[in-house]
């Protein structure tokens, strides 16, 4: 393909949670096209429609762990993702690794687990409370309830938080000089939770790396190493996407005022609004973690070589018209269709039910706990992260 048939995609969008313009227009194109991020050594394909996406996602011949120790294209300075991670690695490994977490993350694990996630949020809703208003939402409960609660239930001393959530932070830049701060950052979270992980096989608690160490199939359990960098996954996309959803499904809230008395009145089902708010919410920037082609695959025409990446975008699978009547529409009354925002096939994150029982309690008391809640200043005014591939507003702040 001509150099000229390659779209430069800086994917750095942020303005409110409008779609991503130049998405967009790579979604009008049909799928797949030809993209370069502002990272790696390779362009990609992106493939955005809803079942393409699918397909892709479930063809062994599309595989992630063939990213490991390539410089593919993506987003960040240096990649996210653990080489070792359950998020890289192809069945049927992966299929073990996903069938012993999976034990720890059963909707009954997470139905036990609503309480201690309650009592984490009532505590800092009181304390918002306490403060009066104004008050900024983004610091009193979403930055701080997902750090919370997967510190909280990963078992991590509350002494280690701050600097946990510093390196973490540190990951998800995408400023060209981060890189090697985010390498040591990585290094130093998959130091400390070897370390917890040993310490937890020795004396286990009430925690989730607890659990996962006694995870079993058969005479088949996780090795610490495997389990410490499942616990820096966990712990990277717990306090990531929880921190922009809990933030961007408040604003919409915020500016749909009747559909927050909706659901404060029980007219509306919080699980089933979250659901449709989850599928419209553009909560990251640009696309994930890529895949490679091991063989000559031809999708809608086009024919994607062995050794070439494949980008996917869940976001623009979420909108894809073909699946989703006025796509870009946030409808409440939308009949109940699975998304992609979770991700698909072998890849979709294990933790969905922690995930959605988190997003029910922190949202379900801010409505509970603030009936007259509303935005303090004009929506215009709100200032949204521009420094990572996340997008949220940096404060939110409320009156009541």
């Amino acid at each position: 393909m001509a150099a000229d048939d390659v779209t430069r995609c800086p994917f750095d969008f942020s303005e409110g949670l409008e779609f991503d313009p130049s998405l967009a227009e790579l979604m009008a194109r049909g799928s797949p096209t030809r993209i370069a991020l502002p990272y790696g050594d390779a362009d990609a394909w992106l493939v955005t429609g809803f079942e393409q996406v699918r397909r892709v996602t479930v063809d062994p011949r599309f595989s992630r762990a063939a990213i490991v120790g390539a410089d593919f294209p993506r987003m960040t300075p240096r990649p996210i993702v653990s080489p070792e991670s359950i998020n890289v690695v192809d069945p049927p490994r992966s299929s073990r690794l996903r069938r012993l977490a999976a034990q720890a993350f059963t909707q009954d694990h997470a139905d036990r687990m609503r309480a201690r996630i309650a009592l984490l949020a009532d505590g800092l809703l009181e304390e918002m409370a306490a403060q009066g208003p104004p008050a900024d939402l983004v610091r009193h409960l979403a930055d701080r309830l997902p750090e919370q609660t997967v510190f909280d239930l990963l078992g991590i001393p509350r002494a280690d938080w701050p600097l946990t959530q510093h390196r973490l932070h540190l990951l998800l830049g995408t400023g060209a000089g981060g890189g090697e701060r985010a390498a040591s950052a990585k290094s130093a979270l998959r130091a400390y939770f070897l370390d917890l992980v040993r310490r937890r096989r020795q004396v286990p608690g009430d925690d989730l790396i607890s659990a996962l160490a006694a995870a079993e199939d058969g005479t088949d359990t996780l090795d610490d190493q495997e389990l410490a960098v499942m616990a820096l996954t966990l712990t990277l996309s717990g306090v990531d996407t929880a921190t922009c959803q809990i933030s961007n499904i408040a604003y919409v809230l915020l500016t749909r005022p009747e559909l927050a008395e909706e659901l404060r009145g029980g007219r509306r089902s919080l699980p089933d609004v979250l659901h449709e708010l989850l599928r419209v919410i553009p909560f990251r920037k640009g696309v994930g973690i890529p895949r490679v082609a091991l063989e000559d695959v031809v999708l809608d025409g086009v024919r994607i070589r062995a050794g070439e990446y494949v980008h996917v975008s869940y976001l623009a699978a979420n909108r894809d018209p073909a699946r989703y009547p006025r796509p870009h529409d946030l409808d409440p009354d939308r009949p109940a269709v699975p998304h992609m925002t979770f991700g698909w096939g072998g890849h979709r994150c294990v933790a969905v039910p922690l995930a959605l029982t988190e997003l029910e309690v922190a949202i379900g008391g801010l409505l509970a706990r603030f009936p007259g809640l509303r935005l303090a200043v004009p929506a215009r005014e709100l200032r949204w992260d521009t420094e990572t591939i996340r997008r949220f507003p940096v404060a939110l702040p409320v009156t009541w």
